[in-house]
């Protein structure tokens, strides 16, 4: 009896031991896959907290915790059963899907741009009234959902890249940790962002001198920091665009472009050997961000076409 008891502790310790290293390799892979997503996810957090630019300092971080769990049940629900059954029975699908995502990303950063150079007739002090109703806060939100579905897209998909050796039931478990903790990370980086003149406020209102001027130099800072994180997001739309159909393109073969753009990218490197990493990156998302915005300038004109022919 008590021989049989010992076996069985042994056994339950076998089991225990195969579940920590499993837990290690997918903690390992999913690392390694997420690191593989990093300028993506860079661009993610980038792009979201233009959305929430305007709102009542009460309302920001209930907003960035309505769209982290619109980008988490993207990330879970939708693109992870999705992408491990294309990756299983039509892995040829899920480049034309990433490209047409791509587009629509680099649709959307041109309409963007074209209404800030833009502005409408008639927005002004009923537009300033309506950024604290909940129609408004809706709209963002579900903005921010969608232009997040693309990005978390491309993220999974890279990640799932990375694991495309592994069984099936490993690879979903690496995607699932990475959609965590990639939803947790950049939502988490973008409520600080957000908040930051808040704690300016805070640190402004008392203690040492040193204390009351970081306060104010955040306070100071925020307004800007913000401002340039909605540029880089317009521009993050069009640049991760552009980037999604040139690589399209090159596994499909269907045109010499995308290896102009590496080849330039290539050169640039080539020609400045002491910075030649950062400037092989410039101008390749320079040339993807040019593909982008062709592709996104086609799509609103298309689109604003279609829509005046509808009135």
């Amino acid at each position: 009896m008590a021989s049989g008891l010992a076996a069985l502790l042994d056994d339950i310790a076998m089991i225990a031991k195969l579940a920590v290293a499993s837990l290690d390799d997918v903690g390992a892979a999913a690392g390694k896959a997420s690191a593989k997503a990093a300028g993506v996810v860079i661009d993610d957090t980038a792009v979201t907290p233009r959305y929430v630019t305007g709102f009542t300092p009460d309302r920001e971080l209930p907003v960035i915790y309505r769209i982290a769990q619109g980008s988490l049940r993207n990330k879970l629900l939708l693109i992870l059963p999705v992408a491990l059954l294309l990756s299983y029975f039509l892995p040829m699908a899920i480049t034309p899907i990433l490209m047409a995502g791509g587009s629509y990303l680099c649709f959307e950063g041109i309409e963007k741009l074209v209404e800030a150079l833009r502005p409408h007739a008639g927005e002004g002090a009923s537009g300033e009234a309506n950024l604290s109703s909940a129609e408004h806060e809706a709209k963002m939100v579900s903005g921010a959902i969608r232009t997040d579905l693309i990005l978390s897209a491309e993220i999974m998909a890279i990640a799932l890249a990375e694991v495309s050796q592994e069984g099936i039931g490993l690879q979903a478990a690496i995607l699932a940790v990475v959609a965590v903790a990639i939803t947790i990370g950049v939502y988490g980086l973008v409520g600080l962002i957000v908040k930051m003149d808040d704690i300016g406020l805070h640190l402004a209102k008392g203690g040492s001198g040193a204390r009351r001027a970081i306060g104010r130099g955040l306070v100071r800072a925020m307004p800007k920091l913000l401002s340039a994180l909605s540029a880089i997001g317009v521009a993050a739309m069009i640049w991760v665009g552009g980037g999604i159909v040139l690589h399209g393109l090159h596994e499909f073969h269907l045109t010499p472009l995308p290896l102009w753009v590496d080849g330039a990218a290539h050169q640039a490197r080539l020609g400045v050997p002491a910075l030649g990493g950062a400037v092989q990156w410039v101008v390749h998302a320079l040339g993807s961000a040019l593909v982008g915005s062709v592709i996104g300038s086609v799509i609103v004109a298309a689109h604003h076409i279609w829509a005046h022919r509808q009135h």
